[in-house]
């Protein structure tokens, strides 16, 4: 949003507002408000409305409810520990709710000094003997100067730190708005305002400190809402014209099969020349049918690959849609055109799963793989990148090892990022720049993402979106069970191994841990080998083996020399073993929501009904909720919308990205309408105008400008 001073009035600082004074601005200045302008953006988390507070004995469990009322009598008591517990009754005539704290000594010693009411904020729950609780409630004393003017009204609730008063920031606020709101310039042009309904910057501002009514607050929260998905809007859009300005490669893949050896393409190690078109090689090279929604992402790929400007597309999809699949076919596309493909995967486990698979399907073709990551040792090394440099590895698969320096490509046209969350945009351009004439970019994603997200984060890419399943396939049956469960999971467990199928344990730890009191998958591999399986086969498998050692155990486990694989999340994207039909995943509450989601994806990849167990002691609400989810659904957007709600983006796409996406008033979830109309309304803009270069304009290419630079910052730490 506008957060640039204009006119003096803005800079000043905030001791000579009205009603302030030195005093009163060392206070704010714990929250950082040191001049106008900070007070007009320092925006209220939320708002009580007072003119609709209900009678304490309308309360109901499970509302969030602003209350008012006497304090009838405070309560300190001591537990284990040395911890306390305060407890107050509110009491207003109708009613009574008991407000608890904990560890919070103070607020015993403030309560019992005030005379008139209380306003308390917080989750109304059932207590013991069906009493109604708040507890950890926000709290502030009825003001008097309240109680003299219009009480029943919207107030602002600001966010607030130790010592500094609500009344205090509140009279701040009001000083502010009521002289120098005004002076705020709206870097929106009137005309824009109008077509899109949007108040203008200074009214917004005075509604959100001081409302009119809750639907005036609602006009003012929308067009700051729309400013700052529309800022984000403009930097995407803006990016994506930059690409479709560049002349990139233009593969001739049509050619394919029809080319002479001149052409420099579709060899194989022997010199001969494969003369079928490029979509039976692709059928040929897969040990599968591709479904139709594969086929379709395929084809908008390599429709994308013989236009002349670099291509730049997102792959979403749920797990086992095959994503990698279809990267398959667009590096064929590529290297039967004479050019290198590359992938870049955001860990070397996940590197090395791409590489396992990608050589399987290319090297009968004469397509030689190679793997690029750090660990590899000196010799290893340096042959790698010999092999990069020369291009005789015609793919190569790595970490972020792809983008340092040392590492060069003899002809790179084509380049494939997984788990793009995990990457920043300059780390994408860093692979891109290491190629020829601006090579294609293919970014995937294993976790589908909320449309919200997409749009704000990935705007400047084009999309796919593989939304059909292999054919056959059954809904995998997730349940949720508690540590003393265990012997049940283990006899369910063998049964299906009688019945010929495979199980999966998976651990979050590789050894034991003083630090963390969790299942570790040594320990568990040797429980089960000789106490709870010992008739079964049993193999490990962790990130620490070498990857000689891991490829040995997925190939004893894929040929079914294996019963029971014990692992840890490294096997998380990229196994596909049909067999195996029962995941059991030991501290289930020690993943995150979509990992859980991916984990489960390595089951129910056959034509036997599947299972997913997870076994844990959830002890926090955020825990038990993904649990619950992961029973209730396997619908991969549904799991993307839970987990966003419950981390928030910044944890969900990887704090590399969460600058993107730190908004002050904007809300990915309840906004999502919102930040389609401000896609539009960038789009509207730069049609007109595709600098920003008009001085109507002036003010939003300032804010532009800001937000590619603190991205850059921001992708590069």
């Amino acid at each position: 949003m506008a957060e640039q001073s204009i006119g003096r009035g803005l800079e000043m600082e905030v001791q000579f507002l009205k009603g302030v004074g030195p005093k009163s601005a060392m206070i704010l200045a714990k929250l950082g408000l040191k001049t106008v302008e900070d007070v007009l953006w320092y925006l209220p988390r939320r708002y009580d409305d007072r003119s609709n507070l209900p009678q304490l004995v309308m309360l109901r469990p499970g509302e969030a409810q602003s209350v008012r009322g006497r304090v009838r009598g405070v309560t300190t008591r001591r537990i284990s520990g040395g911890r306390v517990i305060i407890q107050a009754v509110l009491d207003d005539g109708s009613g009574q709710v008991t407000l608890t704290w904990f560890n919070q000594p103070w607020v015993a010693r403030e309560l019992q000094r005030i005379e008139g009411e209380v306003m308390a904020y917080g989750t109304v729950k059932e207590g013991r003997s069906r009493q109604l609780e708040i507890a950890s409630p926000e709290w502030e004393a009825v003001d008097e100067e309240d109680e003299s003017g219009d009480f029943a009204r919207i107030v602002p609730v600001y966010g607030l730190s130790e010592g500094v008063p609500q009344k205090t920031v509140r009279r701040a606020a009001a000083s502010a708005i009521q002289y120098f709101a005004d002076q705020v310039e709206d870097p929106l042009p009137e005309e824009f305002r109008r077509a899109n309904r949007l108040v203008p910057l200074g009214a917004a501002l005075r509604q959100m400190h001081a409302p009119e009514s809750a639907a005036h607050l609602e006009k003012a929260r929308h067009r700051l809402v729309y400013e700052e998905f529309l800022y984000l809007q403009l930097v995407l859009q803006m990016r994506r014209m930059e690409v479709q300005q560049e002349i990139g490669i233009s593969f001739p893949l049509g050619e394919i099969g029809r080319r002479d050896m001149r052409m420099g393409g579709g060899l194989f190690e022997d010199g001969g020349v494969d003369a079928r078109s490029l979509e039976e090689q692709a059928l040929a090279m897969l040990p599968f049918e591709l479904t139709g929604a594969q086929r379709r992402v395929v084809g908008e790929i390599w429709a994308d690959m013989e236009r002349g400007f670099p291509m730049n597309r997102l792959v979403q999809g749920d797990v086992g849609s095959g994503k990698t699949a279809v990267a398959a076919c667009a590096m064929l596309g590529a290297v039967r055109c004479g050019y290198q493909a590359a992938m870049m995967a955001p860990t070397e486990i996940l590197a090395e799963q791409h590489w396992m698979n990608l050589r399987r399907l290319f090297e009968p073709l004469g397509v030689s793989v190679g793997l690029l990551v750090g660990k590899l040792g000196a010799k290893d090394k340096r042959k790698a990148l010999e092999k990069t440099a020369s291009g005789a590895a015609q793919i190569t698969v790595g970490t972020h090892a792809l983008i340092s320096e040392g590492v060069e490509f003899a002809k790179l046209g084509f380049v494939v990022i997984d788990e793009q969350h995990r990457f920043g945009v300059m780390q994408r351009l860093s692979l891109r720049q290491k190629g020829v004439d601006n090579p294609d970019v293919l970014v995937m994603t294993a976790t589908p993402i909320p449309r919200t997200l997409t749009m704000s984060l990935y705007g400047d890419l084009d999309l796919s979106v593989i939304d059909e399943l292999p054919p056959g396939r059954k809904a995998i049956k997730t349940h949720w069970k508690k540590p003393w469960d265990r012997e049940k999971v283990y006899e369910t467990v063998r049964r299906l191994v009688a019945e010929g199928r495979q199980a999966y344990f998976v651990c979050p730890m590789i050894t034991e841990s003083d630090k963390m009191q969790t299942q570790a998958a040594e320990d568990l591999h040797y429980r089960l080998t000789h106490e709870t399986f010992p008739d079964l086969k049993v193999g490990l498998l962790h990130g620490q083996m070498k990857s000689a050692e891991k490829e040995a155990v997925m190939d004893q486990f894929r040929r079914g020399e294996l019963d029971v694989l014990v692992s840890t999340v490294v096997i998380e994207v990229g196994v596909d073993v049909p067999n195996a039909s029962v995941m059991v995943i030991e501290d289930a509450n020690r993943f995150g929501l979509s990992q859980l989601h991916q984990l489960r994806g390595r089951v129910g990849r056959g034509e036997h009904q599947s299972y997913c167990i997870l076994i844990a002691d959830a002890t926090t609400g955020d825990a038990e909720e993904r649990l619950k989810v992961l029973e209730e659904t396997t619908d991969g957007f549904r799991i993307a919308e839970a987990d966003l709600k419950i981390r928030g983006p910044g944890d969900v796409m990887g704090t590399r990205q969460s600058g993107m996406l730190e908004f002050k008033v904007a809300d990915l979830i309840s906004d999502g309408p919102v930040l389609e109309q401000a896609r539009q309304g960038a789009i509207a803009i730069l049609a007109e105008d595709a600098n920003l270069s008009l001085p109507a304009n002036r003010l939003m290419l300032e804010q532009v400008r800001k937000r590619r630079s603190d991205e850059a910052m921001i992708s590069v730490s």
